[in-house]
């Protein structure tokens, strides 16, 4: 199947390929500069820590629906093992088996493909199933920190949560952009709270899977003019599910990770961070992201922490 002319256009209009050099494996991260970190630090000024993980647990997030993705499977290999001895220092040690992409997580710039390529033109091929990513592999992204900014698209819509069949659009990113009462910059990591992530915390995982509201395959242009460098939010899917456009499968992947090599963070629990800020005022906030080092991987879970 030839992917619709729509996409390519789009895919015409964001794409970075080359723009920071042939050899670049991280894309927009380099729009994180350290005038940026900076910047991101004078954000903090009560010292609030807000935590934005799912808790990793055997009947997390994942329902299935998306093959060999499981949920964490943890095992204890050693009950207060005296391991030099009786009466020495005794160890409990366990082991787990999960889905990288199963709890809170960013996709990783190879997670998708398109047309035999993924980000900077390089050969999807390049992914293997010894090695994983030889290239752009999430331990890439080395660090992960910058201003964080809430678009909290539901509270600027006046409702609590997006109906599962709401495709997040540009001009809700702006409505929710005035709502936050700051611009998005150059940099910046932003947040799209849908309020989704309720059904999940209210015991309902086939709800909160699907269907679902997402990003509309409009938006990946609104965050390349703004220089986004990644985002993230409350839904399992991050874009619009089942598609806006019929037989399109997750085409604002294609745009945001091969396109444009943005990350892109699924499964954030942004209800506290919601609250937080609407108590303090403001939707800007320090944020630290940085995803488990797989070496190869095409994505990892990450545990973000917000300071306000």
């Amino acid at each position: 199947m030839t992917l619709p002319d729509a996409f390519l256009d789009i895919a015409r209009r964001v794409n970075n390929w080359g723009r920071w050099g042939p050899d670049d494996e991280i894309g927009t991260l380099n729009l994180i500069t350290d005038e940026v970190v900076r910047a991101a630090a004078a954000t903090v000024r009560s010292g609030r820590r807000v935590p934005l993980a799912v808790p990793l647990r055997q009947d997390g997030v994942q329902t299935g629906m998306i093959p060999g993705r499981v949920n964490p499977l943890r095992t204890m290999v050693a009950l207060n093992l005296e391991m030099f001895g009786p009466g020495t220092i005794a160890t409990s040690d366990d082991v787990v088996t999960l889905g990288l992409q199963a709890g809170t997580h960013w996709d990783g710039l190879t997670h998708v493909s398109h047309s035999g390529r993924i980000y900077n033109g390089r050969p999807a091929d390049t992914v293997t199933a010894h090695s994983g990513a030889e290239f752009s592999g999430i331990e890439k992204v080395s660090s992960l920190v910058s201003r964080g900014v809430l678009l909290d698209v539901a509270a600027a819509l006046g409702v609590d949560r997006l109906p599962g069949g709401h495709a997040v659009t540009p001009e809700d990113l702006d409505a929710a952009e005035e709502l936050a009462g700051t611009k998005v910059r150059a940099g910046d990591i932003v947040l799209v709270r849908t309020g989704q992530i309720q059904a999940y915390l209210g015991g309902d995982k086939q709800a909160y899977a699907y269907p679902s509201p997402g990003l509309s395959i409009r938006t990946p242009e609104w965050f390349h003019a703004r220089d986004v460098a990644a985002v993230a939010n409350d839904t399992l899917t991050f874009e619009i599910f089942p598609p806006e456009v019929e037989d399109l499968w997750l085409p604002v992947h294609g745009l945001d990770l091969v396109e444009m090599g943005m990350l892109q963070g699924q499964n954030w629990n942004l209800e506290g961070l919601a609250a937080a800020c609407a108590e303090a005022g403001r939707r800007e906030f320090w944020l630290d992201a940085t995803p488990e080092p797989f070496v190869g991987g095409a994505g990892a879970p990450v545990a973000p922490v917000a300071v306000l």
